[in-house]
């Protein structure tokens, strides 16, 4: 069984659309990666125009893998019969770094706070039904600084422990920051750390 302290799951592309009926009313779904509150702006603006005839726009996102911020937006529907389902969704299939809107057609119908629970939950369940779910892991950078000379030993290590190098400038005094797993920085810190004037750093994500 893989380490699941350093890997969450999360959409690289935005969903198919989704369509769920209900008494005449229409719900339709759709899930996007984001990373930041303009994304989530971004695309709700962007579904108000493309449904400009729609009656609500409900959402829920959570964005962060350990500080975790995320939101519920009922967008005038009754108290949690919306946002709170939509985000049970994001729970129940272990996501991050996503939105999920629901974008509801009123059928002329009331389908009473039981029976929108149970659209908006459904209407959410199907886009992330819709979406290509992928794992990905917890990563920490690093930068090394070090002089032109201990560039054999400095790369050794880079080799053997199969590091990807996300930046460098190779000059006399060089820097190279590195990206690594979570579970094995504290590790590869210390290797660094141990060689004579090597000086090695964690860079904020």
């Amino acid at each position: 069984m893989e380490n699941n302290t350093d890997t969450y799951k999360t959409i690289l592309k935005p969903s198919e659309e989704v369509l769920f009926k209900d008494k005449n009313s229409k719900f339709f779904g759709y899930a996007f990666p984001v990373y930041n509150e303009d994304h989530v702006k971004n695309h709700i603006e962007n579904l108000k125009k493309q449904h400009h005839q729609a009656r609500h726009w409900c959402y829920a996102y959570q964005i962060g893998t350990e500080n975790i911020a995320y939101r519920a937006n009922d967008d005038g529907e009754p108290n949690n019969s919306a946002g709170m389902p939509i985000y049970g969704q994001i729970q129940s299939f272990e996501v991050t770094n996503i939105l999920i809107v629901v974008v509801r057609y009123f059928g002329g119908v009331k389908l009473g706070v039981g029976g929108l629970i149970n659209a908006y939950k459904t209407g959410a369940q199907l886009a992330l039904e819709a979406s290509n779910i992928v794992t990905k892991t917890i990563d920490i950078n690093f930068l090394i600084k070090f002089e032109y000379e201990l560039m054999n030993k400095v790369m050794r290590v880079i080799k053997e422990k199969n590091l990807n190098i996300t930046n460098q400038k190779l000059e006399l005094d060089c820097e190279i920051t590195i990206s690594t797993r979570k579970r094995d920085a504290k590790e590869i810190f210390e290797i660094f750390d141990s060689i004579y004037k090597v000086s090695i750093k964690t860079l904020e994500n």
